[in-house]
């Protein structure tokens, strides 16, 4: 038996996605969580054997949480569900520490299959993504290459978050335990390496990055 932690900020999407996965006899979710925050507590206070996490969440992100998870002394078997067939949240998911990417439009199909493989060890990618990212992504890291990935830092990350959610900086320096001047750093930091102007360019690469929802 396979024990899940199931983590998606939409209740209806993570009712379908139980009902999937508790119909098969080697497979149960035995946890399930609200946000990338709640996906950790549920790790700490339940024995799972696999994450599957929505890639954005509100607060912390699945892939967020990805990262988090993947530094523990024994971390789960991780898959990343999402509804952008992208090939940045697809990178991102496997620096990440995931074993598979499944898109919520064919998770009727995928899921089941991606998480008996996690089981096992094994790597799951959608069909479309197999035959063209993984070949790219391979020869890329055996010649040395930068692959395609995440711009900007885990902390970076956070500050553009709570950037596009609206928070000003002396909120965002209160959340993050950093003085205000950090955030500002940050920010000037993130802008320029974005190469972006105002809150409003780094609001749509928040959506584009799955850091939030549009």
């Amino acid at each position: 038996m396979i024990r899940i932690l199931l983590a998606d900020d939409h209740a209806l999407v993570r009712r379908g996605v139980r009902l999937i996965l508790d119909s098969e006899p080697d497979l149960q979710v035995v946890a399930e969580a609200g946000d990338g925050a709640e996906a950790l507590q549920a790790f700490r206070d339940t024995p799972i054997d696999l994450a599957v996490l929505d890639v954005a969440m509100p607060r912390m992100t699945g892939l967020q949480a990805a990262r988090e998870l993947s530094r523990r002394r024994d971390p789960p078997r991780m898959l990343m569900l999402s509804m952008y067939d992208n090939e940045q949240y697809f990178f991102a998911a496997l620096k990440a520490g995931a074993s598979g990417y499944v898109l919520k439009s064919v998770a009727d199909r995928d899921l089941v299959d991606a998480c008996r493989a996690a089981g096992r060890g094994e790597s799951f990618l959608y069909p479309g993504v197999m035959s063209t990212l993984v070949r790219d992504y391979v020869d890329r890291v055996r010649r040395g290459e930068r692959v395609p990935g995440q711009v900007l830092t885990a902390r970076e990350d956070e500050v553009v978050k709570l950037i596009a959610e609206g928070h000003p900086s002396k909120e965002i320096a209160r959340l993050l335990t950093i003085s205000q001047k950090t955030v500002e750093r940050h920010r000037a930091n993130i802008l320029q390496k974005l190469g972006m102007r105002d809150r409003t360019e780094l609001t749509r690469y928040a959506i584009r990055a799955g850091l939030i929802e549009p």
